[in-house]
């Protein structure tokens, strides 16, 4: 089929194997599973992929793929990946719209012409551990997967174990290893690339880039078999995240969910108009504090932050990000690869804050330099931490509004594992939730609920006025007794100065 790689007699894939990936599905699996793939899906570097009509959720996997050498039968883990003769790149496409005609088996999902391209060369395994490789993605030329097999849940050697417990496996065999989070959805016309290479090794071998381009298909499918139907949950796991999902649509790449239409039709989301932010811009967070507080809102203070700039002020909606306390074999399962902290980073939406919960602890830096310039180069509005900030000065250079504890050169293994994306959070005492609001300035950084920002807002403003006028009184020479807080008498000269 390809050069070094031939045609094989079973291709067999395993669901799920990298914690990233397993920490995007929300399920971490105790044993290995495995589906089965036709050797008529195989595809070589350069062909094209149809995406069928009629569908809508055509997914990438980009996998590291291990050829079977010496047949294997009932072989332990230690002794597994001496039976693997070479590695090489795959890619594991799949149509979520024929998921639940397969009722679990992936025939039908995983199975079509073309579904999975192999190559375009193999490296010989010898002299190479099964925790050296690495396997990269990229979309229209966006890196958008990367990590390595060292963090697998379930390492080469020990999925040969297993599946040589009940078949043999015979000489060039495939397996496909798994996924690691960053898979997403393609439409016609894109082109993604896997790489599969051994950095450490000597000579750094690497497979090249295994390039297919997405087509769109013609043929309709008959009535005499089930058709590709999808749904809102299918949509959220083809994308790999609500905030994916969310970014295709507003940049019509997806089509909105069923239900947030439904949604929408009766009961407008929130949503943080450029006429808002304008309005934010107006009000001091001290004013909007007095405003929260007094509808039972008093522990929305982002506590003990600064603006790596002063004069800073952000305005946006919450994208969070959670880091653990650091344990050595969490950091090892979590902290590889495109990790949670990288995933952050890369799919920060434009007009989002970034806030990081990093417990108060100032011991080590949460961002660096590369991290926060992915940030402001994706739009992301401002990136606020309770930890550190690594390359402070670097950062500082950049034009984006860092809020954070001050500087730490340690980066995150000292202290830090990062954990998981998109969750409700504890930032400086305060609990963050995706979309919230996140106002900051020269008085520090506080959290407002999105059905709170119109009266709240409406009100600091108001507050606004009122302080101008005072200070406008103040200024002519007027004393703050009865003026500030104004008494029923400067009211009523402030409200007739207003034309109220």
């Amino acid at each position: 089929m390809t050069d070094g790689i031939p045609t094989p007699g079973k291709i067999i894939a395993v669901h799920l194997n990298y914690p990233s990936r397993a920490a995007q599905r929300g399920r971490t699996p105790a044993q290995p599973s495995y589906f089965l793939k036709p050797a008529s899906s195989l595809a070589p570097t350069g062909a094209t992929l149809e995406r069928p009509t009629g569908t809508e959720l055509l997914a990438f996997e980009g996998e590291i793929a291990i050829v079977i050498g010496e047949p294997a039968r009932r072989v332990s883990p230690a002794d597994g990946w001496k039976h693997v003769a070479s590695v090489t790149a795959a890619n594991d496409f799949g149509l979520y719209d024929l998921r639940a005609a397969d009722k679990g088996s992936n025939v039908r999902s995983k199975g079509g012409d073309g579904f999975t391209p192999l190559g375009p060369a193999a490296i010989p395994a010898a002299g190479i551990g099964e925790g050296d490789w690495r396997v990269r993605t990229w979309v229209n030329g966006r890196l958008v997967q990367e990590d390595t097999s060292d963090t697998l849940l379930f390492p080469f050697g020990r999925l040969v174990a297993d599946l040589s417990q009940l078949m043999t496996l015979e000489t060039g065999d495939v397996i496909l290893t798994g996924t690691p989070a960053g898979s997403s959805v393609v439409l016609p016309g894109d082109v993604v690339e896997v790489e599969v290479d051994a950095p450490g090794a000597p000579g750094a071998p690497s497979t090249g880039r295994l390039v297919t381009t997405i087509t769109q298909g013609t043929a309709e499918f008959g009535d005499f078999g089930t058709k590709p139907a999808t749904d809102d949950l299918q949509r959220v796991e083809a994308w790999g995240s609500d905030e994916e999902l969310a970014a295709a649509v507003a940049v019509g790449r997806a089509s909105a969910p069923a239900s947030t239409t439904a949604a929408d039709a009766s009961s407008p989301a929130f949503e943080l108009t450029d006429e808002l932010r304008a309005d934010f811009g107006r009000v001091a967070v001290a004013t909007l504090s007095v405003a929260l507080r007094k509808r039972g809102y008093h522990d929305i203070f982002i506590e003990g932050v600064a603006a790596n700039h002063p004069g800073d002020r952000i305005v946006g909606r919450a994208k969070t990000l959670r880091f653990i306390p650091f344990r050595p074999d969490l950091f090892q399962s979590h902290g590889g690869g495109f990790n949670a902290q990288k995933l952050a980073f890369d799919t920060v939406a434009p007009g989002e804050v970034l806030v990081v919960e990093a417990r108060g602890e100032r011991g080590t830096g949460t961002v660096g330099d590369v991290l926060a310039l992915r940030a402001q180069v994706r739009g992301a509005v401002g990136i606020v931490t309770d930890g550190g900030v690594r390359d402070f000065d670097a950062v500082a250079g950049f034009e984006i509004p860092v809020f954070s504890q001050g500087a730490h050169p340690s980066v995150l293994g000292r202290r830090h594992v990062p954990w998981e994306v998109d969750v409700t959070i504890a930032c400086g005492g305060a609990a963050v939730q995706p979309g919230d609001v996140i106002v900051g300035d020269g008085d520090g950084v506080i959290v407002i609920p999105p059905q709170l920002v119109e009266e709240v807002l409406a009100e600091a403003l108001e507050q606004e006025r009122q302080d101008a006028y005072v200070a406008e009184q103040v200024a002519a020479g007027a004393s703050v007794d009865g003026l500030f807080p104004m008494n029923a008498e400067w009211l009523a000269r402030y409200r007739a100065a207003q034309g109220a």
